[in-house]
């Protein structure tokens, strides 16, 4: 095209419409991080969606307005979109949470831990409670020199009725996260149970609190380190990811 003529589509210049599109991209992206604590990350070595589990972890009761929150409602659908999107390439979890509703954190851990893609987490300042499964659950996991993670029974609030079986609820529960620990990761299932229920350690209640590389050394975590660590990581996982579906590709080809 040469002079003053334009490249119009419906009436609206084309450099115009990329321009309205680029725009567009740009807010959907920072309105998820403010309101999902998402992003993508574009990169020649691969897409990497962020996750971030921060504050309480609400399931199926509406904390305060006051409280912050990561719902699972919101969670689990994001999880589902990043397994089925081709675009992406692996999940970076980032955790800084007190822990929250065992069910829905449970639920948010088993997820991830059945994803295709591969997942690296990084807890930073705490992975506490509930926290803990949701942190073992990526293909590896990272946590910050000074973060810590607390590891205590499972409570209830509320009124409780003082009959067998509720007890017997309270351990199978209880069951449910030990078995998802030690399979997600390398402690012991008894391992675990001792740090769970020791005391002297806790104010008003049993349990521990375990440093960085505290964590690391009891099997829970498998290394200290940050984001850089955690970038690499997730990186060298989606080369392999790639170079084994690339084998897988050729393999298929030879056959047929």
């Amino acid at each position: 095209m040469t002079g003053n003529n334009k490249v119009t589509f419906g009436g609206t210049p084309v450099n115009e419409i990329d321009q309205q599109c680029e725009n567009k991209e740009k807010n959907d992206g920072i309105e998820a991080i403010k309101e999902l604590g998402t992003s993508v990350v574009s990169n020649p070595k691969g897409n990497i969606h962020c996750l971030t589990i921060i504050g309480q972890i609400e399931g199926h009761i509406i904390l305060p307005p006051q409280n912050k929150t990561t719902k699972y409602e919101h969670v689990i659908p994001q999880l589902v979109a990043i397994e089925e999107d081709m675009s992406i390439d692996g999940l970076l979890l980032i955790l800084n949470t007190v822990g929250g509703d065992v069910e829905a954190g449970l639920a948010i851990a088993e997820m991830i831990a059945s994803m295709s893609k591969p997942t690296v987490s990084l807890v930073l300042g705490g992975g506490h409670s509930i926290g803990v499964p949701m942190a073992v659950s990526t293909d590896y996991s990272f946590i910050a020199p000074s973060a810590t993670m607390t590891i205590h029974p499972i409570r209830l609030n509320g009124m409780i009725v003082g009959v067998p079986q509720t007890y017997e609820y309270f351990d199978k529960m209880q069951e449910r996260v030990v078995q998802f620990v030690s399979k997600n990761s390398t402690i012991s299932r008894d391992k675990f149970r001792e740090l769970m229920l020791k005391t002297g350690e806790l104010a008003n209640d049993v349990g521990t609190v375990l440093f960085g590389q505290e964590a690391v050394k009891n099997g829970l975590i498998n290394e200290t380190g940050g984001l850089e660590d955690a970038l690499k990581k997730l990186y060298d996982y989606i080369e392999e990811n790639r170079k084994n579906n690339l084998s897988a590709k050729t393999e298929r080809s030879e056959i047929q």
